[in-house]
C-alpha cells in the first residue's frame, strides 16, 4: 500500500506579487524535506502558474508506504520547522490522503 498526502494552500496577502513569492518558498521548504524525513517516498511542491484568482496558491504532493509513515512524517522535526513558515503565511488548508 503507498499513501497519497495531497495538501494545498491559500496564502493570506492580499498581494499577488507576495504571495507568488511565499508559494514559491513554501513549496522550496517542502521539496527540501525529501531525503531528510526517511518516510517520504516522493515529494513533489509546486507554486500555482495560473489562474491565480481562483486557484489555491501552493501544493504538495508526497508519497508514504502507510498511515503510520504519515503520523511519522507530520511529527518529524523537519517538517514541524517547514510548518512554522507555512502557518505565518496561510489563510486556509485542505488535504487528502489517498491509497494508490
Amino acid at each position: 500500500m503507498t499513501i497519497r498526502h495531497v495538501v494545498s494552500w491559500k496564502l493570506a496577502d492580499s498581494d499577488a506579487t507576495v504571495r507568488a513569492e511565499q508559494a514559491t518558498e513554501v513549496a522550496r521548504r517542502l521539496n527540501a524535506l525529501m531525503g531528510v524525513i526517511p518516510q517520504l517516498r516522493m515529494v513533489s511542491a509546486g507554486a500555482n502558474v495560473a489562474y491565480p484568482d481562483v486557484n489555491w496558491d501552493v501544493t504538495l504532493v508526497a508519497d508514504v508506504d502507510t498511515l503510520d509513515d504519515l503520523e511519522a512524517y507530520q511529527v518529524h522535526p523537519a517538517h514541524q520547522e517547514v510548518g512554522v513558515y507555512i502557518r505565518s503565511v496561510v489563510a486556509s488548508r485542505v488535504a487528502v490522503d489517498f491509497e494508490i
